[in-house]
């Protein structure tokens, strides 16, 4: 197939290019390469997929609706998988705008253009920020999320529900999936394994927020691109069994279905922490802190729905998942 991916540079939209290229597809690659980490990390990660015959690299912003709509004019891909957002819960508080910008401009041109062009399934990221104020465990998606404590997490409920009014109204196949702490080799610096392990080599202290009670559904990239990969060969199709007066907010008689994708096996952020000491050699000075505005205490993923549609099965555990990012990151910054 031909198969459109956004955030082709960024963590997991490098780790999916590179699978569909294995496979035998052809990828158009879109991303801006923007600041918001390392542009160094991103061109590196481009690196193992630019040279490829049967890939296309693309360099344009999903805010850009007329750049977007030629490159699918051009390319004429059957799928797409946007992975293009402003990402980051804390960013947002400071920076509500580029959230707006981004995840919902932008994503509504990713929408526009995959009806224009009749495009056969479109699976788009959303995150298990969604669930918020949730306290409810394992969090279902059959359960409500109206209750967003941050912009991030509110933009990507907008995007859950864009979708769904784009698979209604012109009979679009979409599938969201709630990334649950997505973590492995070539991850992004803002999340905490990549902070901490820089922070412990360098003998510097770790922010430890919420005083290390936090317990965090901790995915491993490998797993999380299997994931991705049996949604998108899973073209949705309307719930027969859904109806209004008690919806399910997981499905609908359109073309329509959310899905959590996530390990379903929380860890301790205190043992998740000891894990890294032990992968590097070394302990952790800690600085322990009050919970942060708009993060949430735990995160735990019912696959169930997920695993009984496509067969899919986190295999990697955390210890084997740590001891891979560190052997990478020693490697890739010669560390």
């Amino acid at each position: 197939m031909k198969i459109l991916v956004t955030g082709s540079a960024g963590f997991i939209g490098s780790a999916l290019s590179q699978r569909l290229l294995a496979r035998g597809d052809t990828v158009i690659g879109v991303d801006n390469l923007n600041d918001y980490y390392d542009v160094r990390l991103k061109e590196a990660r481009l690196a193992r997929t630019r040279d490829h015959r049967h890939y296309h690299d693309v360099r344009l912003d999903i805010e850009d609706a007329a750049g977007l709509a030629e490159v699918l004019r051009i390319y004429q891909p059957e799928r797409v998988v946007n992975l293009a957002a402003q990402a980051g819960v804390r960013y947002s508080i400071d920076n509500p705008m580029a959230y707006v910008n981004t995840n919902l401009v932008g994503f509504a041109h990713i929408l526009e253009c995959c009806r224009q062009y009749h495009v056969e399934h479109l699976v788009y990221a959303s995150s298990s920020s969604v669930y918020g104020a949730n306290t409810t465990m394992p969090f279902s998606v059959h359960d409500n999320v109206d209750h967003p404590l941050s912009l991030y997490a509110a933009s990507k409920k907008a995007n859950e529900l864009m979708a769904h009014t784009y698979s209604h109204l012109y009979q679009l196949p979409t599938t969201g999936l709630r990334f649950f702490t997505v973590y492995g080799p070539w991850g992004r610096p803002d999340m905490a394994l990549f902070k901490f392990t820089r922070s412990i080599l360098a003998g510097e202290p770790i922010q430890v927020f919420n005083y290390g009670q936090h317990r965090r559904d901790f995915t491993y990239i490998d797993d999380i691109v299997d994931g991705v990969m049996r949604v998108l060969d899973r073209v949705p199709e309307g719930n027969p069994a859904w109806h209004g007066a008690q919806p399910d907010p997981a499905s609908s008689q359109a073309p329509y279905r959310v899905y959590n994708i996530g390990n379903h096996q929380p860890v301790e952020l205190m043992d998740y922490i000891a894990t890294l000491e032990q992968c590097l050699g070394c302990k952790a000075e800690m600085e322990l802190l009050p919970l942060q505005p708009g993060d949430v205490p735990d995160t735990f993923a019912d696959v169930a729905d997920l695993v009984r549609d496509t067969g899919y099965k986190p295999e990697t555990p955390v210890a084997i998942g740590v001891a891979r990012f560190v052997e990478w990151y020693r490697e890739f910054y010669a560390v």
